[in-house]
Order: structure tokens, then sequence, then C-alpha cells
């Protein structure tokens, strides 16, 4: 069963929808080469927990950060730790807060100093991606419609698209029904409704898509060891149009 939320859940998923927006307006401050990962991570949760709300990934699951925080071939769920940033980075900070009983999740992939026209251009079809995918995210379309605008706009671009995870519902609890490949067929799947909330989250790869998972039993990478990118947004599905984006400012 997919949730559909009522007037007042919705406007409890904006309100920790924004603080995840207003995150990584904090996060975009201190980015830069020489800050480490671990200390982003404490300037996440000291702004989250300053808006009266929860990191949700603390704990979710066992995962011992606030935040998670990928670096070049690594794909999602890096843990932060005393890495320093350097020129040339490509980094996808990933982070949800949980407030009033709702949660919120994003992500951003950045790039550090001067990085190369490989890392510009695959963080931007990224993004691109999501923007693919939301123009599916109507009343009456199906989640594989928007899988499918996702997965033809990365490989347009010659990205592949990692196939062992995928974007969510997300409401109450941080991962709900429905799950959202980020490839797939046009027309299959549940059928969109008002007052779904999803987060859409394309993860793409420079080279092949397989992947791995290093020792710590959390942090993603590629196989091939070539890059990846990671942009996502907390959506609501409205009675007529293209969805709210809930975690932009």
């Amino acid at each position: 069963m997919i949730p559909v939320k009522n007037a007042k859940e919705i406007e409890k998923m904006r309100l920790a929808c924004r603080i995840v927006a207003e995150t990584f307006a904090e996060v975009e401050k201190y980015i830069a080469v020489g800050i480490t990962t671990k200390e982003l991570d404490t300037i996440i949760a000291e702004f989250i927990k300053s808006k009266k709300a929860k990191p949700s990934f603390k704990n979710y699951r066992g995962y011992p950060a606030n935040s998670c925080i990928s670096i070049n071939s690594e794909v999602i769920h890096g843990i932060p730790k005393n890495y320093a940033l350097k020129d040339g980075d490509m980094v996808s900070v990933d982070l949800g807060a949980y407030k009033d009983g709702f949660h919120g999740d994003a992500a951003r992939t950045y790039l550090i100093g001067e990085s190369s026209e490989t890392a510009k251009h695959i963080a931007t079809v990224a993004k691109e991606c999501f923007y693919e995918g939301i123009k599916e995210a109507i009343v009456g379309k199906k989640i594989g419609d928007i899988s499918s605008a996702i997965g033809r706009h990365a490989v347009k671009n010659g990205y592949s698209l990692v196939q062992d995870y995928t974007g969510h519902g997300i409401g109450r609890k941080l991962h709900e029904n429905p799950s959202i490949p980020n490839y797939g067929t046009k027309g299959e799947g549940a059928m969109i409704k008002a007052g779904y909330t999803l987060a859409i989250e394309p993860m793409i790869c420079e080279g092949h898509h397989d992947i791995t998972v290093d020792s710590d039993r959390w942090t993603v990478r590629t196989k091939d060891g070539k890059l990846s990118a990671h942009y996502e947004n907390t959506i609501l599905i409205v009675s007529s149009g293209e969805p709210e984006i809930l975690t932009l400012l």
C-alpha cells in the first residue's frame, strides 16, 4: 500500500523538507577544499537539531552518522570520516530531517575546486535526470513512467544506472512504498495518485553500473572505480500538473 497524505500531513512534510533544504544552504557555506567529511556531518547535525528536528539517518538500520557523504567513485552511503576534501573531488551529500513525525530527504552532488569536464557533466546529467523523471510524476501516470524517463536521459548521455538501489516513498517512515527504480518500462508499476510523497533520486555511473560494498558494510562504490553522481528531492504529487518539489527553498 502507498500512503496518501492528507492536508495536515502534507504541511508537516513541507516543514521537514524545508529543514532539509535549509541544511543544504548551510552545507554550501562550508563545503570546500580542506574540510573533512566528518566536520561537514557535524555541521549538518547541529543545524538540523537547531531547527528542533532530528537527522533522519542517524542510527537508521544501524547507520553510524548523521548524513551520507560519498566521494568520487562512492555511489551512496559514504560514512563521514577524517577525509579532507581535495581539489577536483566530486562529493555527493545525502541527508534527511525528521520533524513532528515526518521525514524529508534529498541529495546533492558538489564539485570541489577545479573539477574535470567528466565530473561536471555527470553531475549535471544526474540533476537533469531528476527533472526528466518528475515530468512524468503526475496523476494517472505510472511509477514506471518516472523510472523510464530517468533511465532514457542517463543512457542518452552515455551513463549507466545503479540497479541495486532505488528512490522510494517517504513520510512517517524514511522509506515507504513504492520503490522507484531509475530505469524501467513506461506504463508499468503503480498508478500515481495525488497526495503521494516520493523521494526521486537518480544515481548514475560514468562506467558500468556494477557496484561493490566496502568492509564498513555501508559505503557503496562503483566496481570499476569510475565516478558516480546522485541527485534527489522529496516531491508531492498534486491533483494536476507537475509535482511540488518540497526540498528546494
